[in-house]
């Protein structure tokens, strides 16, 4: 029987805990910029293990102060996936940037080094000012290959790491939280609700240099630098934005952050509950190889549906889903096919295209019961009874 509730590809989780840490904070006698954001940053700064760790009103708010920071101007060149969520996109053409789009491996959607490579020559090298990657779903792949390409040309590394917050890494044969900074300049998160722990909305910067994090510290404040010995005088280093998160936001940020761990391990065993069932559907289901697996906090489980061998399209495979009260998602279009500006060469992006036609991400969160896992298993099973071509 079908589900009765509606089974999203991802939920926040709210704990009475969380509910009580947002009720006391709209006791406190300041709502903005008070004790609660110094303590949120602290306790990132220790998550990650980092030299620095400033918090902001989004993800895009997130990225677009990194942008910032490095100081992106017009006709500077910025390498970034060909799939990723438009918002890092758009900032880059705001400031004026001129973007590379890398094509993608087919199946982990990530930006492929050997590819990234083949875009460097003669006439823009000097002028690549930073190479954007992005986890997508959580996975780490290639991050040390890409702070190598960093180190030899001399650009600034920014991971879009919204997805990969508890994320690992193996650095000198230790463990590192993506977010410590060893390898990029700058990674950036999201606290979106539908993101491994959320404050509402809002994100987080972190960073080992010094000078970036001061400069991020200013421009998420209207670019304004207060007077040390007098509170009441200011002065305008730059032209920054209101991009503050408010008291009530870090309160439920640091809640969800002391549980962390607990989320990314349910998020894990529903991801090997995945694999256990739907490894033996290999003709009709691909799931990713990715090498840091076990790394991986696991925000999207992606899989792909093989339409050589399943009759119709992936918007048939949703279509089914949702009649079962199954809403999937898929990250993401490629830019270049939802900005209407860009000329592009498919030629270009044949991976790309290949992940765009095939790749669903199915429900994973916190609070998703195994009841409800099944009945996603199921329909999937479903699905590829009715729909497999015979001859399989």
């Amino acid at each position: 029987m079908p589900s009765i509730n509606k089974i999203f590809y991802g939920r926040q989780s709210i704990s009475d805990n969380d509910i009580k840490n947002v009720k006391k904070s709209l006791k406190y006698k300041t709502l903005t910029q008070g004790p609660l954001v110094t303590k949120l940053e602290n306790n990132f700064r220790k998550y990650f293990d980092s030299k620095h760790a400033l918090v902001c009103s989004s993800g895009t708010a997130a990225l677009h102060l990194s942008l910032l920071s490095i100081g992106i101007k017009k006709n500077d060149v910025i390498i970034m996936p060909s799939v990723n969520f438009i918002a890092v996109y758009n900032l880059s053409i705001s400031l004026g940037a001129k973007v590379i789009l890398a094509d993608v491996d087919a199946l982990t959607g990530q930006m492929i080094p050997e590819k990234v490579l083949s875009l460097i020559n003669s006439k823009n090298k000097a002028k690549i000012k930073a190479i954007v990657t992005m986890n997508l779903g959580g996975y780490p792949e290639n991050i040390k290959k890409f702070f190598d390409m960093k180190k030899k040309f001399g650009f600034y590394l920014i991971e879009d790491a919204c997805h990969a917050l508890g994320s690992n890494f193996l650095y000198n044969n230790k463990l590192k939280k993506i977010g410590s900074c060893k390898y990029a300049d700058i990674s950036t998160f999201s606290l979106h609700p539908l993101k491994v722990i959320t404050s509402g909305e809002g994100g987080v910067i972190s960073t080992n240099n010094h000078y970036l994090a001061k400069k991020i510290e200013m421009l998420r404040s209207h670019g304004l630098k207060k007077n040390k010995k007098y509170y009441w005088k200011y002065t305008h280093e730059d032209f920054g934005y209101n991009y503050r998160l408010s008291e009530i936001n870090c309160s439920l940020a640091i809640s969800q952050l002391s549980r962390i761990e607990n989320f990314i391990k349910k998020r894990k065993k529903i991801a090997q509950y995945y694999i256990k069932n739907l490894i033996t559907l290999k003709d009709y289901i691909t799931i990713p190889n990715y090498s840091s697996f076990n790394f991986s906090s696991f925000h999207l489980f992606v899989i792909h549906i093989n339409l050589k061998n399943l009759k119709g399209t992936k918007d048939d495979f949703f279509k089914f889903l949702n009649k079962k009260n199954i809403y999937p998602q898929f990250h993401y279009m490629p830019i270049y096919r939802i900005v209407k500006s860009i000329k592009f060469n498919l030629n270009k992006f044949k991976n790309t295209e290949k992940y765009y036609k095939t790749a669903v991400s199915i429900p994973i969160y916190y609070d998703l019961t195994f009841k409800d896992q099944d009945h996603v298993i199921r329909s999937i099973k479903k699905y590829i009874n009715i729909y497999k071509v015979n001859n399989v």
